[in-house]
């Protein structure tokens, strides 16, 4: 028989039991789609880390003061260590080689007013370096400079939170805020941030929207400690000229640190991009446990494919009989029943991809679940399916195909 006649066949053979093939088809459906939704809910987890990894910088070494309680703080004090310091960072940048660029942070937890209204917000105080360090991107206005750095100047960044609260229906540049006593004047506003919605190491989970950025400078000259015996600084970034040398640099570091410190390990060392690639081998090995459970939806539309073919071949042994009295040869009644089978998963797999990414845009749309489609998802989906139907209708065609014409034709 030509192929186009076996998929003349096929096509009959599905619409002569609607129904039946439909019900057949379901597990096929549900496979496909079960894979695509699976894997698109593992591609926006992904792409979610990325950003996050990113927001801090992946050529990035982070040491950050660590959390301690008022007793360990006496007790570390004691030992002689003051915690980071300005001298830390200023070792660091001419001892370690391979550093590009170095930015130190102080922060306090208050709130900022501006006319009647307040928000609670971190103000940070920070060196000219480190928003570009930190990927950050201005909404408008400009960033704190060298000039504003040196000369002390009383001037802020606002996250886009912050501004979108105090200014809601205003131009925030060029406006005053009040920090704590201190009035300072708005000079930009950065765009919106990921959410940390995790705790990377000793770095708080927290809306970075609702960060606000004084020059360092300013921020240890007019604000003062939430705790006398806090660090003088809370987090030096340190950004390396390439992210294969960032574990040997960090290694560096801590011991520089340990020495300065006096062994007192009042700091913790965060690499995002160690962190990153971490995260990365446990979404691969969670995407393919997620995409196994889903590809058994598949095996098990297989077997139901299997099952109907069986019987079919069973309704249909006269017909055969009669086919192969007539001419047929053994290869054209395998042929006809593999396509009436690859014509189910077919089917399937197209019903399957469309409801597969329906449900991932409508998971996205009505969750706060990130999901990502890709194509190679829907391809790989889409080719299992056929492969499920070419294996699991070979056996039923196999069986028609071995059916003795005679016998057939006398078949009841």
């Amino acid at each position: 028989m030509q192929i186009r006649e076996n998929i003349s066949l096929a096509i009959s053979g599905l619409t002569d039991h609607k129904f039946r093939s439909f019900l057949t088809m379901l597990g096929i459906i549900f496979g496909v789609a079960s894979v695509i939704a699976m894997l698109s809910i593992g591609e926006g987890a992904k792409r979610e880390a990325i950003a996050k990894y990113q927001d801090l910088g992946v050529n990035n070494i982070i040491i950050r003061e660590k959390k301690m309680t008022d007793e360990e703080l006496e007790e570390v004090r004691a030992k002689f260590s003051q915690g980071l310091s300005i001298k830390d960072a200023n070792v660091i940048k001419e001892i370690v080689p391979n550093v590009e660029h170095l930015a130190s942070q102080a922060e306090i937890a208050t709130d900022v007013k501006y006319a009647d209204k307040s928000v609670k917000s971190t103000v940070i105080g920070i060196t000219p370096d480190f928003p570009a360090m930190m990927n950050y991107r201005l909404q408008s206005g400009n960033f704190i400079d060298e000039n504003h750095y040196t000369l002390r100047s009383k001037v802020c960044l606002l996250g886009a939170g912050v501004a979108a609260t105090l200014y809601r229906h205003e131009d925030p540049i060029g406006k005053m805020i009040k920090i704590e006593d201190q009035w300072m004047e708005v000079i930009g506003v950065l765009e919106s941030k990921t959410l940390f919605t995790e705790t990377v190491g000793e770095l708080a989970a927290r809306d970075l929207n609702t960060d606000v950025y004084v020059p360092l400078s300013t921020f240890l000259s007019r604000f003062s400690r939430e705790n006398i015996l806090a660090s003088e600084i809370q987090q030096i970034t340190v950004q390396v000229t390439q992210s294969g040398r960032l574990v040997e640099v960090s290694r560096l570091i801590n011991e520089i640190l340990k020495r300065h410190h006096f062994n007192n390990e009042d700091y913790s060392i965060v690499i995002p991009y160690e962190l990153l690639k971490q995260e990365e081998k446990e979404r691969q090995i969670y995407n393919f446990l997620l995409g196994a459970i889903a590809a058994i939806s598949l095996i098990v539309g297989g077997i139901g494919i299997m099952n109907i073919m069986l019987a079919t071949v069973m309704e249909r042994t006269r017909e055969i009989g009669i086919r192969r009295a007539i001419g047929a040869r053994k290869a054209d009644i395998m042929r006809q029943f593999v396509s009436e089978a690859v014509a189910i998963s077919i089917t399937g797999g197209i019903i399957g991809v469309l409801l597969g990414v329906t449900l991932s845009l409508t998971v996205s749309l009505f969750t706060d679940v990130s999901t990502y489609i890709r194509l190679y998802s829907i391809l790989i989906a889409f080719a299992f399916s056929v492969i499920v139907g070419i294996s699991f209708g070979y056996l039923p065609a196999k069986n028609a195909a071995n059916l003795k014409p005679v016998d057939s034709i006398r078949y009841e």
